[in-house]
């Protein structure tokens, strides 16, 4: 059980989520940019790379917190819940698929999902390797 006060936890996650939705949303307006329009509209390449660089921030927090522990439940909470839970895009991720089916594109659904499930467990390892590294 947390030693924070609810209210104090919920004001950390909720200043961690806004934190990272308003990290989120200009690398999705970036996208276009970096990759042009038409591959971004094929393929939703903005929530992937949200969740896949959220998945390696997570491993190097959950790597930092399992070896330092100090202060653990604050970052938790305003990292890992709120920040993180605010930059990934699990919401998008499942609307995008949706879309994907629904345009009548399964084989690219089920691909952007395996992509999006193999390419995030593996920036989390890589996040606690390099934790791991570090220390």
């Amino acid at each position: 059980m947390s030693a924070t006060p609810p209210l104090a936890a919920t004001a950390y996650v909720a200043l961690g989520g806004g934190a990272g939705a308003v990290l989120r949303y200009p690398l999705g307006r970036l996208m276009p940019h970096i990759l042009g329009p038409a591959p971004v509209t094929a393929f939703p390449w903005a929530p992937l790379t949200c969740n896949v660089l959220g998945s390696v921030a997570m491993g190097v927090l959950a790597g930092f917190l399992a070896r330092h522990g100090t202060g653990g439940d604050f970052w938790r909470l305003l990292l890992g819940v709120g920040v993180l839970g605010g930059f990934t895009t699990f919401s998008s991720f499942s609307l995008e698929m949706m879309l994907l089916v629904e345009r009548g594109q399964p084989t690219l659904a089920i691909t952007y999902a395996g992509v999006s499930v193999l390419a995030g467990l593996t920036g989390l390892y890589i996040g606690l390797i390099a934790m791991r590294v570090a220390g």
